[in-house]
């Protein structure tokens, strides 16, 4: 599906769809930066408490980032012939097929309220070196993508309430070329899994592949991520629908009543 940046994988590109720690914070989250207020309009300032620093990668909410830099990310990674920008999951088969790049653009602008950095949710987590963005990650309540809920790989053999809000899906990474293979992927999994349990999840879940050393995979598996991002992040292995697919989780603690 998105281009990406896998670190111990050599990719190649098809079709979609799957057929250590650092310093790390709590509960295996990035930890979170003090930013401070910058100058210069940056939206990603005046977030000192949803950024994270890790390896020298700053990761922000996405409406705390411009909408020019996360096409600077995704304006390049293509999925079955067109721009994905990450609605591979958000939309079913018949009304893929009708949307084109515009349309797709269109949506997640909406959905990840870039620039608005007062907005209550956002889809996804930008990722920056310096002030370089060089990476993406979708993070939202499983809900919010429905193909996700009719997709088979993440059900086999589990018996899961899909309507179940309280649990979000990391679905997707894109790595820009010239940063891949610095872990960045490793970076924005343990943010994602920060920025969820700030915005009350109980679980957070992943889906990725099993990779080996020099193993060519399909950008269109890759998309979901290594297994050794998503255990770096505190996530473990819940079920294996097939070979190469993986279903990953990690609950969080209750909170006491206040």
């Amino acid at each position: 599906m998105e281009e990406t940046g896998m670190d111990e994988v050599r990719a190649v590109v098809t079709g979609p769809d799957g057929t250590v720690p650092d310093t790390a914070g709590p509960d295996g989250g990035a930890k979170a930066a003090d930013r401070g207020t910058g100058a210069g309009g940056d939206p990603r300032a005046n977030a000192p408490t949803d950024a994270w620093t890790d390896d020298g990668i700053t990761v922000v909410p996405a409406n705390r980032a411009s909408w020019e830099d996360l096409e600077q990310v995704l304006g390049t990674a293509r999925c079955h012939g067109g721009l994905c920008y990450c609605q591979r999951f958000k939309i079913t088969n018949p009304e893929w097929r009708v949307t084109d790049d515009g349309e797709r653009a269109h949506r997640l602008r909406a959905q990840s309220e870039c620039g608005q950095p007062e907005a209550p949710a956002t889809s996804g987590l930008v990722a920056y070196a310096g002030d370089e963005p060089v990476g993406w990650c979708a993070v939202e309540p499983r809900t919010a993508y429905p193909k996700l809920l009719t997709t088979r790989i993440p059900w086999a053999g589990r018996d899961e309430d899909r309507g179940d809000a309280g649990v979000w899906a990391v679905t997707c990474f894109v790595v820009r070329a010239a940063a891949r293979r610095t872990r960045i992927t490793h970076v924005l999994a343990r943010a994602a899994v920060d920025h969820a349990r700030r915005r009350g999840a109980r679980a957070v879940e992943g889906y990725p592949m099993l990779t080996a050393p020099g193993q060519d995979v399909p950008w269109g598996e890759l998309h979901v991520g290594t297994v050794n991002a998503f255990a770096a992040a505190g996530l473990t292995e819940v079920s294996r629908p097939t070979k190469r697919r993986v279903v990953m989780r990690i609950d969080f603690p209750e909170r006491p009543a206040e």
